[in-house]
């Protein structure tokens, strides 16, 4: 027995993903009362379990078989290889999802490089009105509401959610292409009047009534 494949057993029969330390604890608090069979990983350390899940990931790309160990936001995880989508497909035939539409995509892309950011700063980069998409991007999880802005008015701000990660397959915001340039990137900003009628939001992100 090793403890790359103690590792290996977690991670298959995890239904989410593991964190490092969730698999050091998992492995250290393993039943050790049957002294014919005594817990010998009970003091393996976070470096330990760290070799081994890169052990693993190598092991299954140099063997190639069909699913793969990635690393995601919130732990590690197995996942079948995508080359091989089509037909794991088959089991899972419910309906596709609508993809975004390219209005949909570019209001997230600010949101994502420009996080915390109201709905009029977005406009102001975008030229015009979001509502529409800025829903839709919400009622995907793609997007969910941050806050509210220290200027006045007090508008709602926005940024991406945990599943915005998982949907794209990066770990941290940093991963995002060109992240550092495109963050500083001077961007076209809303004005005090805008910004203002911003925070007659409700916290749907829907425009409140006014008052009668």
């Amino acid at each position: 027995m090793t403890l790359t494949k103690v590792v290996e057993a977690l991670l298959f029969s995890a239904q989410k993903p593991l964190s490092i330390r969730e698999i050091a604890t998992a492995i250290k608090s393993a039943d050790a009362e049957d002294e014919l069979s005594p817990n010998q990983f009970a003091r393996v350390s976070a470096a330990e379990v760290a070799g081994a899940l890169e052990q693993l990931k190598v092991e299954y790309i140099e063997q190639e078989r069909g699913f793969q160990l990635n690393e995601k936001a919130e732990g590690w995880q197995l996942a079948t290889d995508p080359k091989y989508a089509q037909w794991v497909r088959q089991l899972f035939p419910a309906p596709k999802p609508a993809r975004l539409s390219a209005p949909a995509l570019e209001t997230l892309a600010i949101i994502a490089y420009r996080q915390a950011i109201t709905r009029a700063d977005v406009e102001a980069v975008r030229g015009v009105n979001i509502d529409g998409v800025l829903q839709t991007l919400m009622e995907r999880g793609l997007v969910k509401i941050a806050g509210r802005a220290e200027v006045p008015g007090r508008p709602l701000l926005y940024e991406t959610t945990q599943f915005f990660l998982d949907h794209f397959g990066l770990r941290t915001l940093d991963e995002l292409p060109n992240v550092e340039e495109l963050r500083t990137r001077h961007l076209p900003k809303a004005s005090p009047v805008a910004g203002i009628a911003d925070a007659g939001q409700s916290a749907s992100g829907r425009p409140t009534a006014a008052p009668e």
